[in-house]
């Protein structure tokens, strides 16, 4: 039953995320890009506790389409390394997470070139893996421990665009889906981003 309810809401999602398109490209100029750059990634327990970062990286593409000179929509579709590390005197944890994300951004423009976004995102994870590192050879080990593969949250972020097409962006997700059972763990994300359009 909750299976059934979290693609019925990834499908409603992605049919607003095509309406929004749709709309907009009819009252706007449309432009579609790559961006990339780099991922500090982290987990929450309890609403409380954060974990150590785990450095990786996002890279995809994006559509943009502007409603008008203060606001635009954009879609993108990105690979994002994400999970988190736990370091004591015995060794390393590394939880290693990689999704595809669908972030909707509203982009508004305060002043030229200058932007403030804020979104939701979905996510679904195409792989995971979990390792101990320990100061001795002896003790290192993976585990396998399944997450939940969907995943959903909320965007923060600014940026400039430069008529060129170039952007530099820095975004913070707030992840609001439970990665596994116990312990409410929910992902947490800083993300510094280049882009450039087609």
């Amino acid at each position: 039953m909750e299976l059934i309810r979290k693609r019925i809401i990834i499908i409603g999602f992605m049919g607003f995320i095509l309406s929004l398109s749709g709309q907009n490209q009819k009252q706007g100029t449309s432009t579609t890009g790559i961006k990339g750059g780099y991922n500090l990634a982290a987990v929450t327990y309890d609403g409380e506790t954060e974990t150590g970062q785990r450095h990786g990286f996002h890279l995809g593409v994006y559509g943009n389409s502007s409603i008008n000179s203060l606001m635009a929509i954009q879609v993108e579709a990105m690979y994002s390394q994400q999970g988190y590390q736990l370091k004591n005197d015995s060794g390393t944890y590394t939880q290693k997470l990689n999704y595809i994300n669908v972030p909707v951004m509203l982009q508004l423009y305060p002043i030229k070139q200058v932007f403030l976004e804020g979104g939701a995102q979905v996510g679904y994870a195409i792989s995971h893996k979990e390792t101990y590192d320990s100061s001795f050879n002896l003790f290192d080990a993976e585990s396998d421990i399944t997450p939940d593969r969907f995943d959903w949250g909320f965007n923060v972020g600014s940026g400039i665009k430069m008529d060129s097409g170039f952007s530099l962006g820095i975004r913070y997700h707030i992840g609001m889906g439970e990665i596994y059972d116990e312990g409410e763990p929910k992902n947490r994300m800083w993300q510094f981003s280049v882009g450039i359009d087609f």
